[in-house]
């Protein structure tokens, strides 16, 4: 027998476990990611629950607030699951999209590959785009206590894993180390039609930004 309040059980945890959360990883990004997760999903053959299930978890316990220890996000995920007596099969499934959705320097191959994990990943990627993108970026660098530019500081395309976990450079080259690169990594229709629109509007930010910066604008 299914377990009907499963969702809203997840939204009320998830919504107390980030009620202290970084604005760029709270829970009103969940809620974006969420929502877009839904929209994409629409026109995709998928186990909504799964999708539901990993759009809520996928950022419970991010291992950037985790001094960079990614198994603290799955395993919270596992233990609430089994309190809400979900199957293994759907917690095992979860689990995947947790431990392989984040873009992680972009040097990583996903282990596991579903349309669930493609549909949530699209809903996330679409997070950091845009005029929302924009925001989360400087809102993180903001709290990171990061530089918003130096043209001293080359953006850096080749890191490694580490490296891109570690870095402490401007929040205007993470628009050229990860943002501006995800256009083209979408995994569904859907995703890529929404995702044009934001990549362009970044686009657009940009060379506002450095016409001002140069005081050219």
């Amino acid at each position: 027998m299914n377990n009907l309040n499963l969702i809203p059980n997840t939204i009320s945890f998830v919504k107390e476990q980030l009620k202290d959360a970084e604005g760029g990883h709270d829970w009103f990004h969940i809620e974006r990611v969420y929502k877009n997760a839904l929209l994409i999903a629409e026109g995709e053959d998928c186990d909504l629950t799964v999708v539901q299930l990993g759009a809520l978890l996928h950022d419970i316990a991010d291992s950037k607030f985790h001094n960079g220890d990614e198994t603290v996000g799955p395993k919270v995920a596992r233990q609430f699951l089994e309190q809400q007596n979900e199957g293994e099969e759907t917690i095992a499934h979860v689990i995947n999209i947790i431990d392989n959705i984040s873009f992680k320097g972009g040097n990583f191959e996903k282990k596991f590959k579903s349309i669930e994990l493609d549909i949530v990943q699209d809903a996330d990627r679409l997070d950091a785009l845009g005029a929302i993108g924009i925001a989360r970026a400087f809102n993180y660098g903001g709290f990171k206590g990061r530089a918003l530019h130096d043209p001293a500081i080359a953006p850096n395309l080749k890191m490694t894993r580490e490296e891109y976990k570690a870095t402490t450079a401007p929040t205007i080259n993470h628009f050229y180390e990860k943002l501006l690169l995800l256009k083209d990594k979408f995994n569904t229709e859907t995703g890529r039609k929404i995702a044009e629109g934001r990549h362009q509007y970044m686009e657009d930010f940009l060379t506002q930004f450095y016409g001002e910066w140069n005081a050219e604008r």
